[in-house]
Protein backbone atom coordinates (compact mmCIF):
# COMPACT_ATOMS: atom_id res chain seq x y z
CA UNK A 1 0.00 0.00 0.00
CA UNK A 2 1.42 3.39 -1.01
CA UNK A 3 1.67 6.16 1.58
CA UNK A 4 -0.88 8.30 -0.27
CA UNK A 5 -3.44 5.49 -0.14
CA UNK A 6 -3.12 4.99 3.61
CA UNK A 7 -6.00 6.68 5.45
CA UNK A 8 -6.03 8.95 8.45
CA UNK A 9 -8.35 7.73 11.21
CA UNK A 10 -10.24 10.40 13.15
CA UNK A 11 -11.73 9.11 16.40
CA UNK A 12 -14.22 11.51 17.95
CA UNK A 13 -17.91 12.09 18.63
CA UNK A 14 -20.34 13.15 15.93
CA UNK A 15 -20.58 16.76 17.13
CA UNK A 16 -16.97 17.94 16.95
CA UNK A 17 -16.50 21.10 14.81
CA UNK A 18 -12.75 21.07 15.40
CA UNK A 19 -12.46 17.63 13.84
CA UNK A 20 -14.80 18.75 11.03
CA UNK A 21 -12.30 21.43 9.98
CA UNK A 22 -9.42 18.96 9.91
CA UNK A 23 -11.38 16.32 8.00
CA UNK A 24 -12.44 18.92 5.40
CA UNK A 25 -8.82 20.03 4.99
CA UNK A 26 -7.64 16.45 4.50
CA UNK A 27 -10.39 15.75 2.01
CA UNK A 28 -9.37 18.87 0.08
CA UNK A 29 -5.85 17.45 -0.17
CA UNK A 30 -7.09 14.10 -1.42
CA UNK A 31 -6.04 12.32 1.79
CA UNK A 32 -8.38 9.41 2.60
CA UNK A 33 -10.09 9.70 5.99
CA UNK A 34 -11.97 7.17 8.11
CA UNK A 35 -13.90 8.94 10.85
CA UNK A 36 -15.71 7.09 13.61
CA UNK A 37 -16.81 7.32 17.22
CA UNK A 38 -15.61 4.31 19.20
CA UNK A 39 -18.77 4.78 21.29
CA UNK A 40 -20.78 3.59 18.27
CA UNK A 41 -19.41 0.08 18.83
CA UNK A 42 -21.03 -2.39 18.29
CA UNK A 43 -24.15 -0.75 16.82
CA UNK A 44 -22.53 0.68 13.67
CA UNK A 45 -18.84 -0.03 14.19
CA UNK A 46 -17.12 -3.40 13.93
CA UNK A 47 -13.54 -4.62 14.24
CA UNK A 48 -11.67 -7.84 13.62
CA UNK A 49 -7.93 -8.21 14.30
CA UNK A 50 -5.51 -11.13 14.27
CA UNK A 51 -1.91 -11.70 15.31
CA UNK A 52 0.41 -14.67 15.81
CA UNK A 53 0.91 -17.81 13.75
CA UNK A 54 3.56 -16.04 11.71
CA UNK A 55 1.79 -12.68 11.92
CA UNK A 56 3.85 -10.31 14.08
CA UNK A 57 1.56 -7.27 13.96
CA UNK A 58 -2.15 -6.69 14.14
CA UNK A 59 -3.89 -7.33 10.84
CA UNK A 60 -7.57 -6.99 10.09
CA UNK A 61 -9.93 -4.07 9.70
CA UNK A 62 -12.28 -1.63 11.34
CA UNK A 63 -15.52 -0.83 9.56
CA UNK A 64 -18.17 1.90 9.69
CA UNK A 65 -21.36 1.91 7.60
CA UNK A 66 -19.47 3.73 4.81
CA UNK A 67 -15.75 2.99 5.29
CA UNK A 68 -13.42 0.05 5.88
CA UNK A 69 -9.83 0.61 7.00
CA UNK A 70 -7.07 -1.99 7.17
CA UNK A 71 -5.51 -1.83 10.61
CA UNK A 72 -1.96 -2.05 9.29
CA UNK A 73 -2.63 0.66 6.70
CA UNK A 74 -3.63 3.57 8.93
CA UNK A 75 -0.96 6.28 8.61
CA UNK A 76 -2.15 8.49 11.51
CA UNK A 77 -4.85 8.44 14.17
CA UNK A 78 -6.29 11.74 15.37
CA UNK A 79 -7.77 10.93 18.78
CA UNK A 80 -10.14 13.66 19.89
CA UNK A 81 -13.19 13.13 22.08
CA UNK A 82 -15.05 9.89 21.40
CA UNK A 83 -18.13 9.11 23.44
CA UNK A 84 -18.18 6.22 25.89
CA UNK A 85 -19.28 2.68 25.22
CA UNK A 86 -22.96 1.99 25.91
CA UNK A 87 -24.97 -1.21 25.80
CA UNK A 88 -28.56 -0.10 26.47
CA UNK A 89 -30.03 -3.47 25.47
CA UNK A 90 -28.17 -5.25 28.28
CA UNK A 91 -28.82 -5.33 32.01
CA UNK A 92 -26.40 -3.47 34.27
CA UNK A 93 -24.08 -6.39 35.01
CA UNK A 94 -23.87 -7.61 31.41
CA UNK A 95 -23.38 -4.03 30.16
CA UNK A 96 -20.50 -3.58 32.60
CA UNK A 97 -18.89 -6.78 31.31
CA UNK A 98 -19.44 -5.83 27.66
CA UNK A 99 -18.02 -2.34 28.26
CA UNK A 100 -14.84 -3.81 29.73
CA UNK A 101 -14.43 -6.15 26.74
CA UNK A 102 -14.95 -3.27 24.32
CA UNK A 103 -12.51 -1.01 26.14
CA UNK A 104 -9.71 -3.51 26.38
CA UNK A 105 -10.48 -5.24 23.07
CA UNK A 106 -11.36 -2.53 20.56
CA UNK A 107 -9.49 0.09 22.58
CA UNK A 108 -6.48 -2.18 22.89
CA UNK A 109 -6.34 -2.73 19.13
CA UNK A 110 -6.66 0.99 18.37
CA UNK A 111 -3.70 1.87 20.60
CA UNK A 112 -1.52 -0.84 19.01
CA UNK A 113 -1.63 0.08 15.33
CA UNK A 114 1.65 -0.53 13.49
CA UNK A 115 3.51 2.39 11.91
CA UNK A 116 0.82 4.85 12.98
CA UNK A 117 1.34 8.42 14.15
CA UNK A 118 -0.92 9.16 17.12
CA UNK A 119 -2.16 12.71 17.71
CA UNK A 120 -2.15 11.99 20.57
CA UNK A 121 -1.80 8.40 21.74
CA UNK A 122 -4.73 7.67 24.13
CA UNK A 123 -2.41 6.31 26.82
CA UNK A 124 -0.24 9.43 26.67
CA UNK A 125 -3.37 11.59 26.86
CA UNK A 126 -4.43 9.68 29.96
CA UNK A 127 -1.04 10.23 31.61
CA UNK A 128 -1.02 13.95 30.84
CA UNK A 129 -4.57 14.53 32.10
CA UNK A 130 -3.47 14.02 35.71
CA UNK A 131 -3.02 17.60 36.93
CA UNK A 132 -0.46 16.72 39.63
CA UNK A 133 1.68 14.96 37.02
CA UNK A 134 1.31 17.91 34.65
CA UNK A 135 2.31 20.43 37.29
CA UNK A 136 5.34 18.36 38.34
CA UNK A 137 6.42 18.02 34.70
CA UNK A 138 5.89 21.75 34.11
CA UNK A 139 8.12 22.63 37.06
CA UNK A 140 10.79 20.18 35.93
CA UNK A 141 10.70 21.59 32.38
CA UNK A 142 11.34 25.13 33.58
CA UNK A 143 7.92 26.80 33.55
CA UNK A 144 7.01 29.32 36.24
CA UNK A 145 4.11 27.98 38.34
CA UNK A 146 1.84 29.73 40.86
CA UNK A 147 2.08 28.22 44.37
CA UNK A 148 -0.28 25.24 44.34
CA UNK A 149 -1.76 22.94 47.01
CA UNK A 150 -3.58 19.65 46.46
CA UNK A 151 -5.16 18.40 49.67
CA UNK A 152 -8.14 17.00 51.53
CA UNK A 153 -7.02 18.57 54.84
CA UNK A 154 -9.18 21.60 55.70
CA UNK A 155 -6.59 23.13 58.02
CA UNK A 156 -3.90 22.94 55.33
CA UNK A 157 -6.27 24.49 52.80
CA UNK A 158 -7.15 27.35 55.16
CA UNK A 159 -3.49 27.97 56.00
CA UNK A 160 -2.62 28.04 52.29
CA UNK A 161 -5.43 30.51 51.61
CA UNK A 162 -4.29 32.77 54.45
CA UNK A 163 -0.72 32.73 53.13
CA UNK A 164 -1.58 33.29 49.47
CA UNK A 165 -5.19 34.46 49.54
CA UNK A 166 -7.37 34.98 47.93
CA UNK A 167 -6.75 31.70 46.14
CA UNK A 168 -8.27 29.93 43.17
CA UNK A 169 -10.14 26.66 43.55
CA UNK A 170 -10.34 24.45 40.48
CA UNK A 171 -11.38 20.83 39.86
CA UNK A 172 -8.70 18.21 39.32
CA UNK A 173 -10.90 16.60 36.68
CA UNK A 174 -14.23 17.50 35.12
CA UNK A 175 -16.47 14.46 34.68
CA UNK A 176 -20.02 14.79 33.36
CA UNK A 177 -21.94 16.82 35.98
CA UNK A 178 -25.72 17.04 35.52
CA UNK A 179 -28.20 19.43 37.13
CA UNK A 180 -31.82 18.68 36.22
CA UNK A 181 -30.53 16.64 33.30
CA UNK A 182 -28.39 19.48 31.90
CA UNK A 183 -24.59 19.21 31.65
CA UNK A 184 -22.83 21.81 33.77
CA UNK A 185 -19.31 23.23 33.74
CA UNK A 186 -17.46 23.28 37.06
CA UNK A 187 -15.97 26.75 37.00
CA UNK A 188 -12.73 28.05 38.42
CA UNK A 189 -13.57 30.20 41.43
CA UNK A 190 -11.84 32.54 43.89
CA UNK A 191 -12.18 31.86 47.62
CA UNK A 192 -10.66 33.05 50.87
CA UNK A 193 -9.78 31.15 54.03
CA UNK A 194 -13.13 31.87 55.71
CA UNK A 195 -15.03 30.10 52.94
CA UNK A 196 -13.15 26.82 53.35
CA UNK A 197 -15.09 24.41 55.56
CA UNK A 198 -14.54 20.86 56.73
CA UNK A 199 -16.21 19.39 53.64
CA UNK A 200 -12.78 19.69 52.02
CA UNK A 201 -11.94 16.46 53.86
CA UNK A 202 -14.34 14.55 51.59
CA UNK A 203 -12.01 14.38 48.59
CA UNK A 204 -8.94 15.96 47.02
CA UNK A 205 -9.04 19.64 46.06
CA UNK A 206 -6.68 21.87 44.11
CA UNK A 207 -5.97 25.38 45.39
CA UNK A 208 -3.69 27.82 43.60
CA UNK A 209 -2.46 31.31 44.39
CA UNK A 210 -4.25 33.84 42.20
CA UNK A 211 -1.91 35.39 39.67
CA UNK A 212 -2.04 39.16 39.18
CA UNK A 213 -2.53 38.91 35.43
CA UNK A 214 -3.21 41.39 32.64
CA UNK A 215 -4.17 38.73 30.08
CA UNK A 216 -4.16 35.02 29.34
CA UNK A 217 -2.25 33.18 26.62
CA UNK A 218 -3.31 29.99 24.87
CA UNK A 219 -0.41 28.24 23.14
CA UNK A 220 -1.24 25.43 20.75
CA UNK A 221 1.68 23.23 19.77
CA UNK A 222 1.13 21.08 16.68
CA UNK A 223 4.11 18.93 15.83
CA UNK A 224 7.01 21.38 15.60
CA UNK A 225 4.84 24.48 15.18
CA UNK A 226 3.88 26.87 17.97
CA UNK A 227 0.80 29.11 17.80
CA UNK A 228 0.51 31.55 20.71
CA UNK A 229 -2.54 33.78 21.16
CA UNK A 230 -2.99 36.47 23.79
CA UNK A 231 -6.55 36.54 25.17
CA UNK A 232 -7.75 39.81 26.68
CA UNK A 233 -11.03 39.31 28.53
CA UNK A 234 -10.88 40.94 31.96
CA UNK A 235 -12.23 37.69 33.43
CA UNK A 236 -10.85 35.44 36.14
CA UNK A 237 -11.66 32.45 33.90
CA UNK A 238 -11.75 33.48 30.24
CA UNK A 239 -13.76 30.37 29.35
CA UNK A 240 -16.88 31.77 31.06
CA UNK A 241 -17.71 34.33 28.36
CA UNK A 242 -16.13 34.14 24.91
CA UNK A 243 -17.98 37.31 23.83
CA UNK A 244 -15.55 39.42 25.87
CA UNK A 245 -12.41 38.17 24.13
CA UNK A 246 -9.87 40.02 22.05
CA UNK A 247 -7.32 37.75 20.36
CA UNK A 248 -3.79 38.79 19.41
CA UNK A 249 -1.12 36.45 17.98
CA UNK A 250 2.11 36.73 19.98
CA UNK A 251 5.52 35.08 20.06
CA UNK A 252 6.35 32.73 22.91
CA UNK A 253 9.57 33.73 24.70
CA UNK A 254 12.49 31.39 23.87
CA UNK A 255 12.62 29.88 27.36
CA UNK A 256 8.88 29.19 27.27
CA UNK A 257 9.16 27.61 23.82
CA UNK A 258 11.98 25.32 24.99
CA UNK A 259 9.86 24.28 27.98
CA UNK A 260 6.85 23.59 25.74
CA UNK A 261 8.72 20.96 23.75
CA UNK A 262 10.37 19.52 26.86
CA UNK A 263 6.90 19.07 28.39
CA UNK A 264 5.54 17.34 25.28
CA UNK A 265 8.57 15.04 25.12
CA UNK A 266 8.07 14.16 28.79
CA UNK A 267 4.58 12.84 28.10
CA UNK A 268 5.20 11.57 24.57
CA UNK A 269 2.78 14.05 22.99
CA UNK A 270 2.86 15.71 19.58
CA UNK A 271 -0.01 18.10 20.32
CA UNK A 272 -0.77 20.23 23.36
CA UNK A 273 -3.00 23.19 24.24
CA UNK A 274 -1.20 25.16 26.96
CA UNK A 275 -2.72 27.87 29.13
CA UNK A 276 -0.67 30.66 30.71
CA UNK A 277 -1.33 33.86 32.57
CA UNK A 278 0.57 36.98 31.54
CA UNK A 279 1.65 39.48 34.20
CA UNK A 280 2.15 43.22 33.76
CA UNK A 281 5.89 42.53 33.84
CA UNK A 282 5.63 40.07 30.96
CA UNK A 283 6.03 36.86 33.00
CA UNK A 284 4.28 33.76 31.65
CA UNK A 285 2.91 31.51 34.42
CA UNK A 286 1.93 27.94 33.50
CA UNK A 287 -1.62 26.96 34.37
CA UNK A 288 -2.18 23.67 32.56
CA UNK A 289 -1.81 21.72 29.32
CA UNK A 290 -4.77 19.96 27.75
CA UNK A 291 -3.57 17.14 25.46
CA UNK A 292 -6.94 17.18 23.66
CA UNK A 293 -7.66 20.90 23.90
CA UNK A 294 -9.74 23.03 21.57
CA UNK A 295 -8.08 25.47 19.18
CA UNK A 296 -10.20 25.95 16.05
CA UNK A 297 -12.24 28.87 17.40
CA UNK A 298 -9.09 31.03 17.47
CA UNK A 299 -8.20 30.51 13.82
CA UNK A 300 -10.76 32.86 12.16
CA UNK A 301 -10.01 35.94 14.32
CA UNK A 302 -6.21 35.47 14.18
CA UNK A 303 -5.62 33.99 10.74
CA UNK A 304 -3.22 31.44 12.24
CA UNK A 305 -3.05 28.33 9.99
CA UNK A 306 -3.65 25.76 12.72
CA UNK A 307 -5.98 23.54 10.68
CA UNK A 308 -3.38 23.33 7.91
CA UNK A 309 -0.62 22.57 10.43
CA UNK A 310 -2.59 19.71 11.95
CA UNK A 311 -3.49 18.36 8.51
CA UNK A 312 0.21 18.56 7.57
CA UNK A 313 1.09 16.46 10.61
CA UNK A 314 -1.59 13.84 9.95
CA UNK A 315 -0.92 13.70 6.22
CA UNK A 316 2.79 13.14 6.82
CA UNK A 317 2.10 10.37 9.36
CA UNK A 318 4.94 7.86 9.35
CA UNK A 319 7.16 6.71 6.55
CA UNK A 320 6.24 3.78 4.33
CA UNK A 321 7.43 0.42 5.50
CA UNK A 322 10.22 -1.19 3.50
Amino acid sequence: MTHNARPVAVVTNDDDPTADFVVAELHGRGVPVVRFDSGHFPATLSCSARIGGGTARWQGSIATPTRVADLDGIRALYYRRPSGFTFPHLDEQDARFATAQARYGLGGVLVSLPDCLYVNHPHRIGDAEYKPAGLAAAAACGFTLPPTLITNRPDDARAFAKEHGPVIFKPLSVPLYLVDGEAQTVLVDQIDAGEIDDSVAGTMHLFQARVDKVADVRVTVIGERVFAVRIDSGLLDWRTDYRTHTYTPVEAPPDVERALFAYLRHFGLVFGAFDFTLSAGGEWAFIECNPSGQWAWMEPPTGLPMTAALADLLERGTHDRT
